[in-house]
């Protein structure tokens, strides 16, 4: 995923994980949030992932199927990377999902079956997000008491934590800088010109992600963002249940 020395990431995210843990080790809701988001970061994980393979064998590239990712397992799918910063910092990246273009079989241009492919992943998390909180909805209105009681609540918990993940992965994705998937969406958009240009100066795009994810910037910036895409689903689909109440 990255051109630079993978040792030096390793060693900023252990410094990162030792910071977030010793900070928030005797708070019981860090220790209990971050056990639920074990599960809700694999499922974001391997369906992203997934997304990406069966849009690429779908439009004729077989590389994915070949390469063992076309399949809903999720250790086929896990960056140790941007698995741990999904589990701590809510957003993150699976191990990408590689593909040969020249193979595409659809009657369109490389640069748009690429940004079909690359959307595919996110559009996949903010499905999930939608499915899972009108899960969440329905338990509760079959079962108003559901989450009364330990199980209940921590299961009600659990989904939600798997909508946020989800929404994280997903915006984090969308970020226009390589290697994200918003990158090569954003390439489908540009002239001839403009794609020169940025390829020219991918180098620099990577050191500027980098910056970003390590000064926290990233998150700083999709926060709000997140927040917002909660909040307007948590709004829109629990206007639509109160139909059903």
């Amino acid at each position: 995923m990255f051109n630079f020395d993978n040792r030096v990431l390793y060693i900023i995210l252990i410094i990162f994980i030792v910071f977030s843990i010793t900070k928030n080790i005797t708070d019981q809701n860090f220790l209990l949030n971050l056990i639920l988001t074990l599960p809700a970061m694999l499922i974001a994980i391997t369906f992203h992932e997934y997304a990406h393979a069966y849009a690429a064998v779908k439009l004729g590239d077989e590389t994915p199927r070949n390469q063992g990712r076309l399949t809903l397992n999720p250790f086929a799918h896990l960056d140790p990377i941007g698995a741990v910063l999904l589990v701590f910092a809510g957003f993150g990246w699976g191990k990408p999902v590689e593909v040969n273009p020249r193979n595409y079989t659809a009657d369109m241009s490389e640069s748009k079956a690429n940004a079909i492919v690359s959307f595919a992943g996110p559009a996949m998390n903010f499905i999930l997000a939608i499915l899972f909180e009108i899960l969440a909805y329905a338990i509760l209105i079959i079962s108003p008491s559901f989450s009364d009681n330990t199980v209940g609540s921590v299961i009600i918990e659990l989904i939600q934590i798997t909508v946020t993940i989800n929404i994280g992965l997903g915006v984090f994705n969308l970020i226009p800088l390589p290697p994200l998937d918003g990158s090569k969406i954003l390439n489908h958009f540009l002239s001839y010109n403009a794609r020169d240009w940025f390829a020219e100066y991918e180098y620099y795009f990577y050191i500027g992600f980098l910056l970003l994810w390590i000064t926290g910037l990233a998150g700083i910036i999709i926060s709000p963002i997140i927040n917002g895409i909660y909040t307007g689903l948590n709004y829109v689909i629990g206007s639509i249940f109160q139909f059903f109440m």
